[in-house]
């Protein structure tokens, strides 16, 4: 079978390797669609990770069950799941704490284990989850990140009638917009660079869409709010975005960061203490793929809405990684390793 494989910055190719084995406890996937990630991206751009201890990407990925293992009762062949990618260990102080996104001895599908950028992927029954009628397949690969978004959110002070902030309108700034909505947000304020992507925010019911690079983003949301938001959400992960945000936030507010940093960042912490307002990270989430299936196969979030591109397992360098560097129209592009 193809899978694609990295080998260091901007070196990632797609291989012949063997076709997994099942053993007891594990399923055979035929992946249907896989996600190209932010994490994925600044794996491509920067290096693999520390945490990586295999070479094969994809970790946002669904497909259709073709092979049961020994004991396997949760799912059975034929049929169609989204995969979890994440395997705490279950005993360490984190997971006993049920904190099993932040497992010291964590391990995860596309990381340390075979992911989905590749035809088939076998993994633990318990990480496959099966998608309701009349669900696609393409929004089972957007399970994952959807997952992050609603937990980000789950984790903020948030509430009923609250206003909020996202710095940044990719795939998981997008998906923060739909949850915070979901929520109850009564404002939301989205800013980005890109044209394309404010627009598709203000179609998914942004209140406010903001081109930072024209508009003082922090000042504007502070006047149109009357001193800030309640929360910010930092979906982009650079300097600018982490300094508007903070300066975004009402005092006792919060400043919520889910986007993953290829550089240190620097600002004044008397922001902080002159506010009393917070900084909070968010990472990954904890069991919620039921509910993110559920909210997915509803409609209340639309995943179809971030989907900009759908590729081949061949053109992932090309068409998926170099697209998403040089193009800002491309939100979430999807590979379908059978095609």
């Amino acid at each position: 079978m193809k899978a694609a494989k990295i080998y260091g910055a901007k070196d990632i190719r797609v291989e012949e390797v063997a076709v997994p084995e099942v053993a007891a406890g594990m399923v055979k996937v035929e992946v249907a669609y896989t996600g190209i990630c932010g994490s994925d991206m600044h794996e491509y751009i920067a290096g693999p990770y520390p945490i990586r201890t295999q070479p094969v990407l994809g970790h946002e990925f669904s497909g259709v069950v073709t092979e049961i293992g020994e004991g396997v009762t949760r799912v059975k062949v034929g049929d169609r799941v989204a995969v979890e990618p994440l395997m705490p260990c279950g005993s360490c102080e984190n997971c006993r704490r049920g904190f099993v996104n932040l497992c010291s001895a964590r391990q995860g599908y596309g990381y340390t284990h075979s992911g989905g950028f590749a035809e088939y992927a076998v993994v633990k029954q318990e990480n496959a989850f099966v998608l309701p009628e009349g669900m696609s397949l393409e929004l089972g690969a957007l399970v994952e990140p959807t997952a992050v978004a609603v937990h980000a959110v789950r984790q903020s002070r948030l509430k009923l009638g609250d206003r909020a902030a996202i710095f940044g309108a990719g795939p998981i700034g997008l998906l923060l917009l739909q949850a915070v909505k979901a929520a109850g947000a009564s404002e939301i304020f989205v800013v980005e660079v890109s044209e394309e992507r404010r627009t598709k925010a203000a179609e998914l019911g942004a209140t406010h869409v903001v081109n930072p690079l024209e508009t003082d983003a922090a000042a504007f949301i502070r006047e149109m709010t009357g001193g800030g938001v309640e929360v910010a959400y930092d979906a982009a992960g650079v300097q600018a975005t982490f300094q508007s945000g903070v300066y975004a936030v009402r005092p006792g507010g919060e400043f919520k960061i889910v986007s993953v940093w290829e550089k240190p960042v620097t600002f004044d912490p008397n922001v902080i203490v002159r506010t009393e307002a917070s900084i909070s990270g968010s990472y990954a989430y904890v069991n919620l793929f039921p509910e993110v299936i559920r909210l997915l196969a509803g409609g209340i979030i639309d995943g179809q809405a971030v989907i900009t591109s759908i590729i081949a397992l061949d053109d992932l360098v090309e068409q998926g990684f170099e697209a998403l560097t040089q193009d800002r129209k491309q939100c979430k592009i999807l590979v379908a390793p059978a095609k």
